[in-house]
């Protein structure tokens, strides 16, 4: 019995230790995303802490069912085992138990998606940027200037998405040649980029940066090298950037 409880000890402490050791104290809190990052971060981060949060109680617990009876029903004789056909309420327990959680995920998955993929129309917008995905790398168009810019970006020259500290920007995203999928993963947010579909998405970045963006739909040899940069800065200098494109 000492030699279990101190087993069970070990491996609590082994699994705490790399738990923290792969994670900054910085971003404990907030599973690995900035939670103040983007309008979106602000939105789907509490979903996604406490997503991980329900999944690691119910790991606990699966886990400990296992375990008791590997350390405290193991076979002590010969004697066989009484056999069970069926317990009704276990029965019931394993398949209502799981149903609630995954119906109180769903409750609060589709709410949030559908505060997350509210967008305004172009004519209201703040600012409109058109995305355009192409094998492999990416087309700006900043609608907010006249005539409207476009910056294009190769595989071996990354493209640059420059975006206003605080105002919603939204983007209208379609393909040139097949499926392309639109992520910022520090900004918790993806569309797809589809040819012969016009998809929207609206959100504002939040802090000053510089972030990554990709691809994140295997769209063919080069896919790995379809990535940009995001550029968050202040709206004097978004402004100053969109006059620079008119004059150039």
């Amino acid at each position: 019995m000492r030699r279990t409880t101190r087993l069970l000890a070990l491996m609590g402490i082994g699994v705490a230790a790399l738990t923290l050791s792969s994670c900054s104290t910085k971003n404990i809190s907030s599973f690995g995303f900035d939670k103040n990052a983007s309008s979106v971060n602000s939105i789907s981060n509490p979903l996604w802490t406490w997503a991980w949060v329900a999944a690691g109680v119910v790991g606990v617990i699966t886990a400990v069912l296992i375990m008791w009876p590997v350390f405290f029903h193991r076979k002590k004789n010969d004697v066989f085992p009484k056999q069970t056909q069926y317990n009704i309420p276990v029965e019931i327990a394993y398949t209502l138990i799981p149903f609630i959680i995954v119906a109180v995920l769903f409750v609060f998955t589709a709410s949030d998606e559908s505060k997350i993929t509210r967008v305004d129309t172009p004519a209201t917008a703040p600012h409109n940027i058109h995305v355009n995905a192409m094998q492999w790398s990416w087309q700006f168009t900043y609608d907010d200037a006249n005539p409207a810019p476009t910056i294009t970006g190769t595989p071996d020259q990354r493209p640059e998405l420059v975006l206003p500290l605080g105002e919603k920007v939204l983007f209208t995203l379609d393909s040139s040649d097949v499926d392309h999928g639109f992520w910022i993963p520090d900004f918790m947010m993806q569309m797809q980029a589809l040819p012969g579909v016009t998809n929207h998405f609206e959100f504002a970045a939040q802090k000053l940066g510089t972030y990554p963006g990709r691809c994140n739909i295997l769209c063919g040899r080069n896919h790995s090298q379809m990535l940009f940069v995001v550029k968050v800065v202040t709206p004097d200098q978004y402004k100053a950037y969109i006059n620079s494109l008119k004059v150039a």
